[in-house]
């Protein structure tokens, strides 16, 4: 390697290094590289960390770095596949990015000596569009599962897989007792050319509703069930009293807004006129929150069997809880007419809507009422009578007026992207899927949570205690560049290289307006942000506008919340239950492990919703529905069914005999002598050709009076793209 000037590098001469060099890279290796300094290498580490929070770089186990979405130069593989062609394809061992694990070429030294679920310690290098592995050493066996369905072929049964790209099918060699039709999970074994499965589990009808989230929880690995240890545990704490010392608000008529359908409540509110002199026209609030920390001790199997969660999954037929059900369901929720230990949220508002101030104290609560979100709003607009509107609820509505006007001020991230929610009947039949409804209930509940998530930061901030952040980052510059790239397809202008705050883009969003192309946009700008994450060091809330941010709200569901709870209750001398010098140490590794366990809640979640989508669909089958399409390839369109979801293909072969070329840059289809053109954000008719309710995928085909191009000889095909293909899928509302 040529003799480098000392000095500390720029940012690109750090990319270059880490790509070209034949070792992993760390910061000690970039420090010697470039001859820096015992001042240059402070100054080093805090330009290395720049990068990252920019995405341009990412670390591997041993510091080592690799540009960002790529891997490091030495890791751990595991074999997934060795397809027919006697190819063999591996995954990272681990993998821990947002974006899905990349897949890699395995360089065999004698072909046929890896199977599947073998691991590889290998060396890894970019070639073209993907990845090449060259293996080091072999390292222990893994088992790699497969989720499918079994299909009988005369005397033989073979395994189809779940997921929406497996295309193909495997010889069982042992069924273990499970018959075609049966939903099962397996495990591949072999070695090419004949790789099979053998069943472990079999978990029953893949066609009944219910096993639509059995799939989730099996393909995403999630703990359904709690150890005795911890249900014996969960039922002794239970029965503990409240403890002494704690402030009475059970004479207050604190209400719990929730869903109707909700499986746990962990929060309920109060507000009044506040008397203080120095607050007039001004409110004081107090949020209740479930004191989890009470019942769940540091080191506890609990907290063991709690942390291993990271949080609770929730599925339209049932719920998956952080906690068990006697804590979860029962005396951390916070239930009409019993009483309950809260941490309470103290805070005053002033009539601008900002908090002058807030205390936190453990409480015993006694809940006035649970209220759905429909019931507390259809009482406010004056439709239901309820007892509790003018002594609970008129209160609970002047005091957010005010807090929307803060809220208004600091003009949060505006990105109205309807949740779909599923209704079964109490059989787990599908009746209806739908968008849910925005209510001002919804609002107000949010804000209130939003000024509680404040005042917990800013307390611990005060307190100089240890405290686990909610951080949203603002937009990498290239995720920018490539919405300034969107939105010009539109004739859209954005300018780079002014000031991006949340309201940027909601100035964007208003001059779009009604547009056709309006919920792709949205999408869009929401591809834009960054990730949320957990973390101990703050770096603030760019979507909500905040300084400080961190999650109090719901320790019956998130284990971030509980943190903040214990670390409250340490530095309040609140009682048993704070945070320990150990949790204190271990936040960043904490906070790295729940931020990916929530990303695998909601994919989870998400991959339900579309199987009971197909499901919903699957009836429909043959009709022609109204859609919009969501994604343009050179190989077709996706489209999604408009008020419902779910995405489907219309493949480049069902648009007729036409010759259609790919534009790229405007993102469409264009037919070579139509004319016709199908772009992003474009509705239109369509016929539901498929819907798989196993896999959750859709297919979609053009209305036979549709096909008006003129037959052209030959197969249906891409004349001509710019750039590399893109297949832009449609994402569900990030949380």
């Amino acid at each position: 390697m040529a003799k480098r000037t000392p000095g500390l590098p720029t940012r690109q001469q750090i990319l270059d290094f880490i790509a070209n060099a034949d070792q992993p890279a760390g910061k000690r290796e970039i420090a010697r590289a470039f001859g820096l300094s015992a001042q240059d290498k402070i100054l080093l580490k805090a330009l290395l960390k720049d990068m990252a929070d920019e995405g341009l770089i990412d670390s591997a186990p041993g510091r080592a770095f690799h540009r960002m979405g790529g891997l490091p130069k030495v890791t751990v593989l595991r074999v997934a596949d060795v397809d027919d062609g006697g190819n063999v394809w591996a995954v990272p061992d681990r993998w821990e990015a947002d974006t899905p694990p990349p897949r890699l070429r395995v360089r065999e030294r004698k072909r046929g000596q890896l199977g599947v679920g073998e691991r590889v310690l290998a060396r890894t290098e970019e070639a073209g569009q993907g990845w090449i592995a060259h293996p080091m050493k072999t390292l222990g066996r893994a088992s790699e599962q497969v989720l499918g369905v079994l299909r009988g072929e005369g005397d033989r049964l073979w395994l189809t897989g779940v997921e929406k790209k497996e295309r193909r099918e495997y010889p069982v060699s042992d069924a273990g007792g499970a018959e075609a039709g049966d939903l099962v999970l397996a495990e591949k074994a072999g070695r090419p050319p004949r790789i099979t499965t053998r069943v472990v589990e079999r978990l029953g009808d893949p066609f009944q509703p219910r096993s639509f989230s059995l799939i989730a929880i099996h393909k995403h690995e999630i703990p359904d069930s709690f150890t005795d240890e911890t249900l014996a545990e969960a039922e002794r704490v239970a029965g503990q009293p409240l403890g002494d010392g704690r402030e009475d608000l059970s004479h207050l008529p604190i209400v719990a807004i929730d869903p109707a359908d909700a499986r746990d409540h962990d929060d309920a509110v109060w507000a009044a006129p506040d008397d203080d002199p120095t607050n007039v026209g001004g409110w004081k609030a107090i949020i209740a929150i479930a004191d989890v920390s009470f019942y769940v001790r540091p080191g506890s199997a609990l907290d063991r069997d709690a942390r291993r969660r990271g949080n609770s999954v929730y599925f339209p037929d049932r719920v998956v809880p952080m906690l068990p059900e006697v804590l979860s369901a029962d005396v951390c929720s916070l239930k009409e007419g019993e009483p309950r230990a809260a941490l309470a949220c103290h805070i005053q508002v002033t009539p601008s809507g900002t908090l002058k101030s807030w205390r936190f104290t453990r409480a015993v609560v006694r809940i006035a009422a649970n209220i759905a979100y429909e019931d507390a709003q259809a009482a406010i607009d004056g439709t239901l009578d309820h007892p509790l509107t003018d002594t609970a609820l008129r209160p609970l509505w002047e005091c957010w007026r005010a807090l929307s006007k803060a809220r208004d001020a600091r003009e949060p991230l505006d990105l109205d992207l309807p949740e779909r929610r599923v209704v079964l009947d109490e059989k787990g039949r599908i009746l209806s899927v739908a968008p849910r409804e925005r209510l001002d209930a919804h609002r107000l509940i949010e804000d209130y949570m939003i000024a509680a998530n404040v005042a917990a930061a800013k307390a611990l901030e005060g307190k100089k205690a240890p405290v686990m952040y909610r951080v949203h980052e603002p937009p990498a510059r290239e995720k920018l560049v490539a919405l300034k790239d969107y939105l010009e397809t539109y004739g859209v202008a954005f300018t780079l290289g002014q000031v991006i705050r949340p309201a940027t883009f909601n100035r964007i969003l208003e001059r779009v307006g009604e547009a056709d192309f309006r919920p792709q946009v949205m999408e869009q700008v929401l591809r834009t942000q960054t990730q949320a994450y957990y973390a101990p060091a703050n770096h603030g809330h760019f979507g909500l506008a905040l300084g400080s941010y961190a999650h109090f709200t719901s320790p019956i569901r998130r284990y971030a919340d509980l943190l903040v709870h214990r670390s409250l209750v340490q530095s309040y001398a609140l009682g048993p239950g704070g945070l320990t010098q150990d949790e204190a140490a271990r936040m960043e590794a904490i906070g790295e492990s729940i931020s990916s366990l929530e990303r695998r809640a909601m994919e989870a979640e998400r991959d339900t919703i579309d199987r009971y989508v197909a499901a919903f669909l699957s009836e429909r089958v043959g009709e022609t529905v109204d859609a919009r399409i969501t994604g343009v390839a050179n190989f077709g369109f996706f489209a999604t069914v408009e008020g419902i979801g779910g995405d489907g293909l219309v493949g480049i072969r069902d648009l007729g005999g036409e010759y259609f070329r790919f534009d790229e840059a405007a993102r469409q289809l264009v037919g070579e002598h139509s004319g016709d053109t199908y772009a992003i954000g474009q509705r239109l008719r369509l016929r539901l050709a498929e819907a798989n309710p196993v896999s959750g995928a859709l297919r979609f085909e053009l209305p036979q009076q549709a096909a008006s191009a003129p037959p052209v000889a030959g197969r249906p095909r891409v004349l001509k793209r710019r750039g590399r293909p893109a297949n832009i899928r449609h994402q569900g509302r990030k949380r």
